[in-house]
This record gives structure tokens, C-alpha cells and sequence, in this order.
């Protein structure tokens, strides 16, 4: 435990970082009976390993001040961003905050988050093996999550309530093999089943590309465990489709969670099995790359969740701007099933086309107020937010549910 003396208290442990900013979680505003829970691959990474902290060592970074008023304006209680790089002594986290998020950008005011998470992600972390299988060991492919340096494509959580840090479970080492009916990957060169990773391999590979976190919520007195991912696109490989049923187990992977009959296999970073009680709250966020219909990803794979017997899915975030960019950039969205209006994701118009990906999904009998999808019209001048390729903030969209606060009046 250390001392930062201006400005918070940091406790690191496992090489993760959760930081308490002076006050409690009234700080970032007034009680009310509403909780809104949201994710957003901000795409605040990258080319190389440091930069983002040097791009937020002062105001006035573009990109990063989109994201920030995006945030400003919808104001979430717990966010989680997607492709936020990590850095171990989580600089970038506080600079984010002090220097974008406490600002205000034009009339949006400033949002304090009292209360951030951030811990290691497998991003280019090397495995020291041929992962794919191209002869050659080294390089974003052969980590064991792509990417070119070590926390590059990570993750962040801000929030307004208190983050228990004792309690917060990580998985970023959990094996793929130790899943029990795992969809590993198959060589279609060979007549053996499931043999894309050697024996050497399979002891090794993770089946989280980035980590899976349960990050447990005291709100209102009560838990809800934030449980938070970034599945690997289903793209991007070959006829062995590596990707894609990856991303189908990452996916998995919070369905047996919160399904106490399977989760038994599963075990965290710090060596405690099983998954949550039948009792406990929970809400699912993240950029899951999967959409119900459309797309590359192994087919039914998001509907591990949407049709969860334990997650409502019955209110769906949408936004009028979702369904004017896909007709006007038609394209692949032409021939897509999902109605547009729910899409959270402005991808190449050729394939695949955009897409609903991020979610945010509360379990069931934590009732559910509202939902959307920051995605103004082109009519709207908050569009300039958002805007269309090469994109001010992001190819992603941030995405939101409100819930009723536990305890809250009904």
C-alpha cells in the first residue's frame, strides 16, 4: 500500500491497480434510484507501448477528448472501456481522468469517477510458441493475445461506487483446455481432431485473448459483480477458425459463470474455483464481437448469454443513428438480419458491415429503467462525436443500461 499524497490512494496487488480518489462515491454525484451500467471500446490504443500515456499527459488530445465528452453526456455510474492500454503502475487510468474526464468539453460537464480497476491483459504478453502455426515463434499472432506489446487493446473500469478489492477475481490465466467441451481448434490437414495447438501448446494457451474480470460493485449496500471481457474478433485466421471459436468460449466462459451447475471447472488467478451463487447480482459488459445474426462468429455464440435463463435480454440499446449509417452506407448491411437499429459498431462497409458487438446485460429481477446506444443522427450535433471513418472517437459505440439501484424505490 502506498501514498500518493495530492491526489489518491493506490492499492497494487497481482500486478493490478485499483485507485480511491479523495472522497466516497458521492462524490461523482447525488444518490438517486438508478444505476447505469455501460461499456466502450474506446479505441484508446496504441502503436506503441507508452504512448498512450504520453498522449494523455496533457488536454488537448483529440481523440481522447471525443471519448471523454461521449462519456460526459451519457454519464454512466460503472463503465467499462474496451482498448484501453495497460500500464502497470496505472498512469494512464489517472491521466484519463485528471486531465479529460474532470474537464469539461464544451457544455458537458466534468464526471468524477472516485473509483478505477485495471490489471494485466494477455495483449502481446509472448508465449514463446507457434501459436500460428506459420513456422516462426514471435510476433502479435504468437502472444498470447494479439497484440504488439504487453497490455496493448487492455481494459479500464471507472466507477462512481465503491470497487471491493479484496474481492475482485481475475482469470487472465485460465487454460482453453480446461474448459470442459472447449471448441478448440481443429487442423483441417490432418485427420485428428482438435489439433491445431500441440500438447506443449494446449498447457499453455489462455483461453482470454485480453482477461475476464469479476469486478465486484457496492452499491447501495448491496454487491453487483461487474463482469467484464473483450473476446477476440472471429476473424482474422484460417480454415481452423482459431478466432472465431475462441471467441465462442470467451463468450461461454461468463455463461457457465453464472450458472452455479458449470462453473465448477473454473478457477481464478490467485487459484479459487467455481463461479457465483444462484443469489448474487451481476451485470456483463463488453466488446463481445458477436452479433446475434450477422457477422464471422461461430453461430448461437452470443446467444450463450441473450438467451441465458438467468440474463435479461429484453430490452435492447438502440439508436436512430445505428439505423441511418447502415442504410446510407449500405453495402454488406444490406443483406444483414439483425435490425440495424441495434447495431453498436460502424465497421467496413464490405464486409462485415456494422454490427451490435457491445453489450451490457443485467441479470434477471434487477429491473431494468431504460437502455440506448450513443449514436447520434447526422442531424444531431453531438454526431460530430461520433462522426463516420476516419472516426473522431471510435469504430465503437458506447453502450449503456439503467437499472433500479438495489434497495432503490420501486
Amino acid at each position: 500500500m502506498r501514498v500518493r499524497p495530492t491526489r489518491s490512494l493506490t492499492i497494487i496487488a497481482a500486478a493490478a491497480v485499483v485507485a480511491l480518489l479523495p472522497g466516497s462515491a458521492a462524490a461523482g454525484g447525488p444518490p438517486h434510484d438508478e444505476v447505469r451500467f455501460a461499456t466502450f471500446n474506446a479505441s484508446l490504443n496504441r502503436s506503441a507501448e507508452g504512448r498512450l500515456v504520453a498522449d494523455l499527459q496533457r488536454p488537448g488530445n483529440a481523440q481522447a477528448d471525443a471519448v471523454a465528452e461521449i462519456i460526459q453526456r451519457t454519464r454512466p455510474d460503472v463503465l467499462l472501456i474496451n482498448e484501453f492500454d495497460f500500464d502497470a503502475d496505472g498512469e494512464a487510468a489517472r491521466l484519463f481522468q485528471d486531465n479529460y474526464l474532470s474537464r469539461a468539453h464544451a457544455d458537458a460537464a466534468p464526471i468524477v469517477y472516485p473509483y478505477r480497476y485495471v490489471a494485466p491483459s494477455n495483449t502481446g504478453v509472448p508465449s514463446g510458441l507457434d501459436l500460428d502455426n506459420d513456422g516462426r515463434v514471435g510476433g502479435p499472432n504468437d502472444a498470447f493475445g494479439f497484440g504488439f506489446y504487453p497490455g496493448q487493446f487492455g481494459m479500464a473500469v471507472y466507477s462512481r461506487h465503491p470497487i471491493q478489492p479484496d474481492a475482485i477475481r481475475t482469470f487472465q490465466r485460465f487454460l482453453w483446455k480446461d474448459m470442459p467441451g472447449a471448441l478448440l481448434p481443429d487442423d483441417p490437414s490432418t485427420a485428428a481432431p482438435a489439433d491445431w495447438y500441440s500438447r506443449e501448446e494446449l498447457d499453455a494457451v489462455r483461453l482470454s485473448s485480453k482477461s475476464h474480470w469479476d469486478v465486484p460493485i457496492e452499491v447501495g449496500g448491496r454487491t453487483i459483480h461487474f463482469l467484464v471481457s473483450h473476446p477476440t474478433p472471429p476473424v482474422f485466421d484460417g480454415a481452423e477458425d482459431r478466432n472465431g471459436r475462441r471467441n465462442h468460449d470467451e463468450i461461454r466462459f461468463w455463461s457457465d459463470y453464472i450458472t452455479p451447475n458449470r462453473s465448477g471447472y473454473i478457477y481464478d488467478d490467485q487459484g479459487r474455483r467455481g463461479g457465483l451463487r444462484p443469489s448474487e447480482r451481476f451485470v456483463i459488459a463488453g466488446d463481445q464481437n458477436a452479433d446475434p445474426l450477422d457477422g464471422d462468429s461461430v453461430p448461437g455464440a452470443i446467444q450463450q448469454l441473450l438467451e441465458h435463463p438467468r440474463v435479461d435480454s429484453r430490452l435492447t440499446p438502440a439508436s436512430a443513428g445505428a439505423a441511418e449509417q447502415s442504410a446510407a452506407q449500405g453495402g454488406a448491411n444490406r443483406t444483414h438480419r439483425s435490425d440495424p437499429r441495434f447495431d453498436t459498431a460502424d465497421f467496413a462497409d464490405s464486409q462485415p458491415g456494422n454490427l451490435r458487438v457491445d453489450y451490457v446485460l443485467a441479470r434477471k429481477g434487477m429491473k431494468i429503467l431504460d437502455a440506448g446506444v450513443f449514436w447520434p443522427p447526422s442531424s444531431d450535433p453531438l454526431f460530430r462525436l461520433v462522426g463516420t471513418f476516419p472516426f473522431p472517437s471510435s469504430d465503437h459505440r458506447l453502450t449503456w443500461i439503467d437499472v433500479r439501484r438495489p434497495g432503490g424505490r420501486r
